[in-house]
């Protein structure tokens, strides 16, 4: 007990006691413990006082957080938009802007950071699609949306041959990833400052299921069919996961969703955007 009094209080005895606290704890001890940890643990941890506030300044700490590819992902950021020197920033202030989000090829796509686990989260516009009679306005037409990331979806009125296709050219991280539509049976509006659905062209989906396929240029595929439904709803349609085993190299991911059944038309529904996460993660 006493042994244990005295190496706390410390050898001045009485008149000089010194008490140890986390502020005696060495840096590196402390920068060992958060490589271990998550960057919002690590964020909080920092709050504590100077050392934490120190270790948690470290670069090794946060270059292990960050994805191996992480200077591919700084080089496409860097050909999109006007930013400091990535050269100039420490590995935390590259984490923490990568974890915005970051558009590319002409704005149509985004990619970034989930703060937790540093894993790639992209998400691909309606206009990067290559949409079936996109351009005659008797069957598809843009509208604005407040509830689009990218403020504006594509609103099929009625149509036979219903086809959405797309692909994405990227280096993501190794990983395996679940790729998801993001479709609404309606059309969105807002009335009174309230958001309603117009239903009027809804018709078709509950005849023949919708079918969605992904391929990788590394030769997976998945394919998956469902009914849509859900009127006044943006729901999440999961058309398959793929896994990424080499980060070095560019990942071509094709897709599509189709319902080519011509016996019948169908209609009455947006198209946001796709979205690419690391299988399991929920928004």
């Amino acid at each position: 007990m006493g042994g244990g009094v005295s190496s706390m209080v410390g050898p001045e005895g009485e008149g000089g006691a010194h008490q140890t606290g986390l502020g005696d704890i060495p840096e590196s001890c402390v920068a060992e413990v958060m490589l271990r940890l998550d960057p919002p643990e690590i964020c909080g941890l920092a709050k504590l006082g100077r050392v934490f506030r120190g270790a948690a300044e470290a670069d090794f700490v946060w270059e292990a957080k960050l994805p191996e590819n992480y200077r591919y992902l700084t080089k496409v950021a860097s050909e999109e938009g006007k930013e400091k020197s990535w050269n100039e920033m420490s590995k935390k202030e590259i984490y923490a802007r990568l974890c915005r989000p970051t558009p590319f090829d002409g704005g149509t796509k985004e990619f970034w950071l989930e703060k937790w686990k540093g894993m790639v989260c992209m998400s691909i516009s309606s206009k990067a699609l290559a949409i079936t009679g996109i351009d005659d306005r008797r069957y598809w037409k843009y509208i604005p949306s407040e509830e689009s990331r990218f403020h504006i979806v594509a609103y099929l009125q009625q149509i036979w041959w219903f086809e959405v296709d797309g692909d994405i050219e990227f280096q993501f991280p190794p990983g395996t990833y679940s790729l998801y539509f993001r479709l609404y049976l309606g059309r969105p509006s807002k009335r009174l400052g309230l958001r309603t659905c117009s239903p009027e062209h809804i018709h078709g989906w509950d005849i023949k299921p919708v079918r969605f396929h992904i391929s990788t240029s590394e030769g997976q595929q998945a394919v998956s069919k469902r009914f849509l439904h859900g009127a006044g709803t943006w729901t999440h349609y999961h058309a398959g996961d793929f896994t990424i085993e080499d980060s070095s190299s560019i990942t071509k991911v094709k897709f599509s969703m189709t319902q080519i059944d011509c016996t019948h038309t169908k209609g009455g529904l947006c198209v946001d955007c796709v979205y690419i996460y690391p299988k399991g993660f929920r928004k």
